[in-house]
């Protein structure tokens, strides 16, 4: 899909009707790796569509694993973990941190040499914090400043399982030591200082692998997950936007369906009902481990509040729609605890700083969050700064704003949610 690297929105359009999303980002990630970690054919379908989660296909491919597609559906054939073979080429993550750190735990049990790369954004991601514990397993993993930064080198073996304690949570470096652990002499157990998010520990333990989780450890031994079918649910992460649309544009009334509800990705409704947002969410199945249902929630007035400690971990990736909730809210929102925030794709502090003001907002930016407070925001011209998350942002603060605003940098958003302006385009009444 070719996107325009602009887009204009006109003036204040409700958010009404009902939508269902994309797959799940992580959760596309992780079908593709245990299907390909499996003996036997598994089909996953609604796989979401960025360039996030081709990164991964694709990586597989290099592996030597079959990935076919069939209308809406993803074919993998795996011959487990055993049948994968050296790639011929670097593995090119592209901007994805999901593949180049899940991945280096699967390889790092592989007999053979394997070179992660990616782009200029992902080249300065901090990798230290997956290389150190995999190489205390027996992998040798070596990178940019002693494995700092990518490009990563890994050549894999024999493991052996290890107690790891991470300083930071870290849903990523977790699922990285699972899937290494999986491949290793004896248990392996990650502790973390906080909850992050559980989709490897829910999927793998539906799919016959035998994981502990005693509170923030996580506990695995030897084995592999047997072939599954899948139909990937909607994106919470993505549903933040349209969530933070309807609670911030007047006359607005919106239900997703088919969404993810993991508990760990709801970190974002909690924070806009403590604001006063009006959202219901209803759990209507399960699917491989994971709760599924649909958000309804309808426009409303919204207040100030504080985001800090470890509620942060669980509103990571949702923190710049957040900001534009903050933004349209009564009062002073802070976000503390969150330097996390200037190693995404972008620093995201510091563009979501700039983007707020460009509103007209006072907004000051700390190292480790942001005070923003709330007001009457102005038409302007907005940057994405590279960031897909930054774009989306953007684009629901103009459409709650009268007059017309411009959102520069578009393309952005192909790396989770190439589909995004279509879908906010159906539900504002703009298409």
């Amino acid at each position: 899909m070719t996107l325009p690297n602009e887009l204009v929105f006109g003036g204040v359009r409700p958010v009404r009707g009902r939508l269902r999303l994309p797959g799940d980002k992580s959760i596309s990630h992780r079908a593709l790796l245990f299907a390909a970690l499996a003996t036997g054919r598994s089909s996953i379908g609604n796989l979401a569509t960025g360039d996030d989660v081709h990164a991964t296909r694709a990586a597989l491919h290099a592996l030597g694993v079959g990935v076919r597609t069939s209308g809406q559906t993803v074919t993998v054939r795996g011959t487990g973990v055993d049948g994968w073979r050296e790639p011929e080429m670097v593995l090119d993550c592209g901007n994805s941190g999901t593949t180049m750190r899940v991945l280096s735990g699967a390889l790092a049990g592989r007999p053979f040499l394997s070179i992660l790369t990616g782009d200029g954004s992902l080249r300065q991601r901090p990798m230290r914090r997956v290389a150190e514990p995999l190489r205390v397993m027996g992998a040798h993993v070596d990178g940019r400043d002693d494995g700092s930064y990518a490009p990563l080198v890994i050549r894999g073996g024999a493991l052996h399982g290890a107690r790891h304690e991470l300083p930071v949570p870290s849903a990523q470096v977790k699922s990285a030591l699972v899937l290494a652990g999986l491949q290793a002499d004896g248990a392996t157990e990650i502790l973390s200082p906080a909850a992050s998010r559980d989709h490897t520990e829910r999927m793998l333990a539906a799919l016959g692998v035998p994981v502990v989780v005693d509170g923030a450890c996580v506990r695995v031994e030897r084995g592999a997950p047997g072939p599954f079918e899948l139909e990937v649910p909607g994106d919470p992460s993505s549903a933040a936007f349209f969530v933070v649309a309807a609670c911030i544009t007047p006359g607005s009334d919106l239900v997703i369906e088919s969404l993810a509800l993991n508990p760990t990705r709801l970190g974002f409704v909690d924070v806009l009902r403590r604001m006063g947002a009006d959202i219901e969410a209803h759990v209507t199945e399960v699917r491989c481990g994971e709760p599924v249902g649909e958000l309804r929630v309808r426009h409303t007035g919204l207040h100030a509040t504080t985001m800090a400690g470890d509620e942060i971990a669980n509103v990571q990736d949702e923190v710049p729609a957040l900001a534009v909730a903050a933004a349209f809210a009564d009062g002073v929102t802070e976000v503390r605890d969150a330097a996390e925030l200037a190693v995404k794709e972008t620093n995201r502090i510091g563009a979501l700083y700039s983007e707020l003001s460009e509103l007209g907002l006072a907004v000051e930016a700390r190292g480790d969050g942001l005070v923003i407070r709330g007001g009457r925001p102005h038409a302007a011209l907005l940057k994405s700064h590279g960031d897909h998350r930054v774009a989306m942002a953007a684009a629901v603060a103009a459409n709650a704003i009268d007059g017309e605003s411009t959102v520069r940098g578009w393309r952005a958003v192909s790396s989770s949610y190439p589909e995004f302006a279509q879908d906010f385009a159906r539900v504002t009444g703009a298409s």
